[in-house]
């Protein structure tokens, strides 16, 4: 019995004549009452276990992502001191926004956009760098900007412009119960367990990535420089690669 059902609470009179009917109503109703009440506290008790267990979790995240930084500093500067070059890692999260309309778009890259999502001007999505996502990033180059996010960007994000599809819908990230019953089988069920697997690029990222909604961005403050040009050109422009940079844009447009 789901807690939000109304049942109604009816009593006979004292001394007067019950109908079979309405004693079997009443019957009923007190069943259900005692079954509903039940359910919320069994639900109450799972609610609170499960966000005791998240804030668990959340600790445990951020001091992973503390001593993966400590040591990548730590790594820098011993390279400095035995004068060395230090070789940043690999990036293995890209976050890409489509910059382009629909006018004059040839079928090849729009059809590319609509693989990855970015059916509107302004939508961010976020991707798994592999060889198959980089080459159709080269068909659409001229189209999107795209870089290597970092913790904060990716969780600002997620909490303003998070929306989940549920039942193909675009439902607004309210609450953690929203996560839990679409990823809870894959061991998702809060907020900070979806940003830890997007950002690390878990074993879940393809689930998680696609549970969220692609972004809907607004035009960045201060607008574009040039968008015909690439941003790696000399002049300056605003598609291609922008690497760490794109946190600069992605604060301006969210």
């Amino acid at each position: 019995m789901a807690e939000r059902y109304l049942i109604t609470k009816e009593a006979a009179v004292e001394g007067a004549a019950v109908p079979e009917l309405v004693k079997l109503k009443l019957e009923r109703n007190t069943k259900l009452a005692g079954e509903k009440k039940e359910a919320a506290a069994k639900k109450e008790k799972l609610r609170t276990e499960e966000r005791s267990k998240l804030k668990e979790r959340t600790v445990q995240y951020e001091k992973e992502y503390e001593s993966k930084e400590k040591e990548l500093i730590a790594l820098r500067r011993e390279a400095k001191v035995n004068g060395n070059f230090f070789v940043e890692p690999e990036a293995k999260l890209l976050f890409v926004v489509r910059i382009v309309g629909i006018i004059k778009l040839s079928p090849k890259p729009r059809k590319v956009l609509q693989l990855l999502r970015l059916k509107q001007l302004h939508n961010g999505v976020f991707l798994k760098v592999n060889k198959p996502i980089l080459n159709m990033l080269k068909l659409v180059q001229p189209y999107v900007t795209y870089g290597y996010p970092s913790l904060k960007t990716v969780r600002e994000l997620v909490y303003k412009r998070g929306y989940g599809k549920v039942n193909k819908q675009r439902i607004p990230l309210s609450s953690n119960e929203i996560i839990s019953e679409k990823l809870g089988k894959d061991g998702l069920h809060g907020m900070e367990d979806l940003i830890h697997e997007i950002y690390t690029v878990g074993p879940k990222f393809k689930e998680a990535a696609n549970f969220l909604w692609p972004f809907k961005l607004s035009a960045p403050k201060g607008g574009f420089i040039c968008k015909r040009h690439g941003f790696c050109e000399q002049r300056g422009g605003d598609w291609g690669n922008r690497e760490e940079l794109i946190n600069d844009l992605l604060s301006r447009m969210n």
